[in-house]
């Protein structure tokens, strides 16, 4: 109990929780802390994020804007963004993707019931947050040359692949108007099961949402089914990417710009997850990268990707790409 942070017994009694039992929750942040709260009955889970390293008011603006349509964001119990403090609905344990390590037999239902979660919050209204524009996912794609590419040895023409996702995008950014709530990292990680059946149906718990923009509904999507850090088989991805179509009926170029972020994404991860190895020392991300690797040649091989693909094959060797994107050091 001496690890736990200043003003955390003041919070709680004025939230109603005095001598609630703290017990801390091991994270991978350097300043956002979370720790599960028992009070008799009451569960909860309070988040730490204080500033000026953290700051909790954009999870709250998009919990509650979540909450307000239909989506199954944590309840808010009580809050101090001021200081860092926020005091939310406990959504257990079952992570999907730990759930289906354990029972495989729900993949089907558990996907399929995500999918379906997607759809519905694409038929609301896009929410009041920040565009992810062209500036954005050119910011994002450029995380590849700063860093997996250095990290390689690679002398890349940044400025060629610059103008190569700039034609690619350009599509995009011009059909996505006027875009759906994107939560940006909807993957097995941040999807909670609530009291799971056997065959993993049942209701689903979002987490990790505090980033989001209003974008292209296949972004989430490629987020779900072309997983960092979990396998999703071609089968089930192609099952899932059909549902998905036959339900919100996207129009017909939704394939190809479900290429074209996925693209976008997954060249974006390669450079974070080199980056989280140099920068931050956390080199367990680097064992994620040939998987995101080979989702990145399956995307460049839709033609729609034709300029990018072009630059790939002229920057990164195939000895490289052979391996799966190897291991930066």
């Amino acid at each position: 109990m001496n690890d736990l942070p200043d003003g955390l017994d003041s919070f709680l009694k004025s939230s109603g929780w005095a001598g609630a039992e703290v017990s801390p929750i091991p994270g991978d942040a350097s300043f956002r802390r979370y720790f599960r709260i028992r009070d008799a009955d009451r569960r909860a889970m309070l988040m730490h994020a204080p500033p000026p390293e953290e700051d909790p008011k954009p999870f709250l603006h998009v919990a509650k804007w979540l909450g307000q349509h239909g989506q199954r964001a944590p309840e808010i119990y009580a809050e101090d963004a001021g200081s860092g403090w926020v005091l939310t609905e406990d959504f257990g344990n079952d992570r999907m993707r730990d759930w289906l390590d354990e029972n495989p037999q729900g993949e089907q239902a558990a996907y399929a019931a995500a999918i379906d979660a997607l759809a519905r919050l694409h038929q609301s209204p896009a929410g009041p947050f920040d565009p992810y524009d062209m500036a954005v996912y050119q910011r994002e794609t450029d995380l590849l040359t700063e860093w997996f590419c250095p990290a390689m040895g690679l002398d890349a023409d940044h400025e060629g692949y610059r103008a190569a996702w700039k034609e690619v995008l350009a599509p995009v950014v011009e059909r996505q108007a006027p875009g759906v709530t994107v939560l940006r990292d909807y993957h097995a990680e941040n999807i909670m099961l609530l009291n799971p059946a056997k065959d993993g149906s049942g209701e689903q718990g979002l987490i990790d949402f505090q980033d989001a923009l209003v974008g292209h509904p296949a972004y989430d999507l490629v987020s779900l089914l072309q997983d960092a850090r979990r396998d999703v088989s071609l089968e089930l991805e192609r099952q899932m990417l059909d549902r998905y179509i036959a339900t919100a009926a996207p129009g017909a170029d939704f394939e190809a710009d479900f290429a074209r972020l996925g693209a976008q994404r997954n060249a974006k991860i390669v450079g974070i997850f080199t980056r989280l190895n140099k920068r931050d020392r956390k080199p367990h991300y680097l064992d994620f990268i040939p998987r995101v690797w080979d989702a990145l040649e399956r995307d460049l091989m839709h033609p729609a990707l034709a300029p990018l693909a072009d630059w790939f094959d002229a920057n990164i060797p195939g000895h490289i790409r052979d391996a799966k994107g190897g291991r930066p050091e």
